[in-house]
């Protein structure tokens, strides 16, 4: 490499300074979870107040393109505050510069206006200004409405929880005036706290809303506040009779804890045994959700008199021997009458029945320790059942592949299997040890959750 040397003759003017030329770090981005915080507001006053606790959304990352993360900014803060008497929104956003990379800058705007839409409100002022001129949004929306409840709950277990005075259940047909544009408002709650949920078709007349309202006093008129609400959907059974599906239920994080999604449940149930529906059933329940419902169905199961010969009946047989040394464990499934009369009465579909009847064993089994493991055997049973698909109500029809040298795929045997069981050559391989593990260890969470609401619902009857 040869150098470039200076002349002897004298100094001469001073070289020029070359640019270096680099290549700036890469963006790497921020995870929309870590710098969006949001938090649920009554009043002006607590707008930005320390006091006022952020709220725990589902995974904010789903909501910007691609990898779920925000380019071109750092120092990037996003507080969004909702106002929970109107449903408006506002946007807090700061940051201490931005740098056009190569993954560019992300529209902010355009990425909070997809979950928020036209609730969110570009300033600050006019947010707050919500406060004031939309504080009678709930009570104008919901004048329309069917109070469909209020106050206490006849038996409820959650009455001493909630303070049942100043609550009122609402219905309203989603195609009646104000429901559609009250469920807009609605549907940023959904999107940020229901996991996995979409809007309801708002144009489809057979969805309906109910609400939980909470009437505050509030100088000369109460306040009308959203507590919490579920999505309800009527569809036709054959021939005459109609059935209803819980699809979303929500009740806002400031009043989470407090029994109050219990509490709108029990009213669903009011509702539907009220009416007569043939029966309530949910579309993907989550694992806590489940549990509630479960416990509230304990509770009425254990009340209800028609079924408690057949629990005493299953209880006596498998206390009667040692089920685990037997090569044919019975199923103790309830008989079809009594998921009849569980369905006709209390609205309760046959899978729900199913889950509840083991718990109902699990409560009658005194003491437990003595039959846990034949009740064991029970679960385990249970669940390979689950596995398999079997079904208790009618008999199964199964095609079966048979060895011919004619065309393989038109030859095959349908036959029907007794007493609502398949055959038993449709089985767990019990020779390999990975599918034994996992059924293992289904049944021991199958266990778990039994164990959780048994000693729940105990609790509350003390």
């Amino acid at each position: 490499m040869v150098q470039k040397q200076l002349s002897a003759a004298g100094p001469g003017p001073e070289p020029k300074k070359r640019r270096r030329v680099g290549f700036s770090p890469a963006d790497t981005g921020v995870e929309a979870n870590e710098c969006i915080k949001i938090y649920l507001v009554s009043s002006r006053e607590e707008v930005g107040s320390p006091e006022v606790p952020c709220v725990s959304p589902v995974d904010l990352n789903d909501f910007f393109d691609g990898d779920g993360k925000i380019y071109g900014y750092q120092g990037l803060k996003i507080n969004v505050w909702i106002n929970s008497i109107s449903l408006h929104s506002y946007a807090d956003i700061t940051y201490k510069s931005t740098t056009n990379g190569d993954k560019g800058i992300t529209d902010l705007k355009s990425a909070l206006q997809n979950i928020f839409a036209e609730t969110i409100v570009d300033n600050k002022d006019e947010f707050l200004k919500t406060f004031s001129t939309e504080k009678d949004f709930i009570r104008n929306m919901v004048s329309n409405g069917e109070v469909v409840h209020y106050g206490v709950i006849d038996g409820s277990s959650t009455n001493a929880l909630v303070a049942p005075s100043n609550l009122q259940v609402v219905r309203m047909e989603i195609g009646s005036p104000n429901a559609g544009l009250l469920y807009s408002r609605l549907v940023p709650l959904v999107l940020l706290f229901v996991d996995g949920s979409n809007p309801i078709d708002v144009t489809d007349p057979d969805w309906h809303l109910y609400l939980l309202i909470q009437k505050k006093e509030h100088k000369e008129e109460p306040l009308y506040q959203i507590v919490g609400f579920t999505a309800i959907y009527k569809f036709y059974r054959y021939p005459d009779r109609l059935r209803i599906r819980l699809s979303q239920i929500l009740v806002l994080p400031s009043f989470q804890g407090k029994g109050f999604g219990s509490y709108l449940l029990e009213v669903v149930n009011k509702v539907a045994t009220a009416e007569n529906v043939y029966d309530l059933t949910v579309e993907e329940p989550s694992e806590k959700f489940q549990h509630i419902r479960t416990c509230i169905d304990i509770n009425r199961l254990r009340a209800f008199d028609p079924i408690k010969p057949d629990i005493d009946s299953a209880v006596e047989t498998l206390t009667k021997g040692k089920l685990s040394k037997k090569a044919q464990v019975p199923r103790f499934t309830p008989p079809l009458n009594a998921i009849e009369k569980v369905r006709e009465t209390l609205k309760i579909n046959k899978k729900q029945f199913l889950k509840c009847w083991e718990i109902l064993m699990y409560l009658a089994l005194d003491p437990i320790e003595k039959y846990m493991e034949d009740y064991t055997c029970v679960i385990t049973n249970h669940v390979r059942a689950d596995i398999l698909g079997k079904d208790i109500e009618a008999p199964k029809k199964q095609v079966v592949d048979v060895p011919t040298s004619y065309a393989a795929e038109a030859s095959f045997v349908v036959f029907k299997s007794l007493n609502g069981e398949e055959a038993n050559n449709v089985q767990v391989d019990e020779n390999k040890p990975d599918q034994e593990q996992q059924l293992k260890q289904l049944v021991e969470e199958r266990i778990r959750e039994i164990k959780l609401v048994a000693e729940k619902v105990s609790k509350l009857r003390i």
